[in-house]
């Protein structure tokens, strides 16, 4: 098929089942969407994974593709971020799953570290609930910069979004995460008595 079709016309014809459309956008996006994968669950089978659950998403659900909404590899890459995200859900709790013995035991050994255990996980869900605080744009750059380690310049140009939107939306965000933490540490001082 011809390069120079757009991606908006290929989707068209992929919602209407043209296999060929389908491995036009494959060649033209598969290596960008498999590097963002790998960066995301940092195992090249994974990203192999993600890439193909991507194409066959496309492949069936073309016709859910608004080209109105923004750019088609702005909403590739958003689909791409949740079955990654999916899958290093379902790889950890699998793990989760075949740790718990070792973990029980070594933490009877050990209560120190229990309660060090306990107090890690209550700041996680602490830092957790802040976060779902913020609204879904500075979730997404928060979670892009901090947990999967872009840069703000990769964030901008993976979103679509000018840069200076990225910085203010990660200020702001920061902010709110700041002050719902310090109030967070303030009332447990009070609870223990300080």
């Amino acid at each position: 098929m011809n390069d120079t079709v757009d991606d908006r016309h290929l989707m068209q014809l992929i919602s209407h089942k043209d296999s060929e459309a389908l491995e036009t956008l494959y060649d033209r996006y598969e290596q960008i969407i498999y590097n963002f994968a790998y960066r995301i669950v940092k195992d090249a089978m994974a990203a192999e994974e993600v890439m193909q659950e991507l194409f066959l998403r496309i492949w069936n659900q073309a016709e859910n593709y608004d080209h109105s909404q923004g750019k088609l590899s702005s909403w590739m890459f958003a689909i791409t971020r949740n079955i990654a995200i999916d899958h290093l859900r379902r790889r950890s709790s699998r793990t989760a799953h075949q740790t718990v013995d070792t973990d029980y035991l070594n933490l009877i050994r050990d209560k120190e570290t229990t309660e060090d255990i306990v107090e890690l996980r209550m700041i996680g869900e602490h830092v957790k609930e802040a976060l779902q605080g913020l609204n879904e744009d500075q979730q997404q750059v928060v979670d892009m910069i901090y947990y999967q380690g872009f840069t703000q310049q990769e964030v901008a140009d993976l979103a679509s979004i000018p840069l200076g939107t990225v910085k203010s939306r990660v200020r702001l965000a920061m902010k709110q995460l700041q002050q719902r933490l310090s109030h967070w540490g303030r009332r447990d001082r009070v609870h223990d008595g300080h």
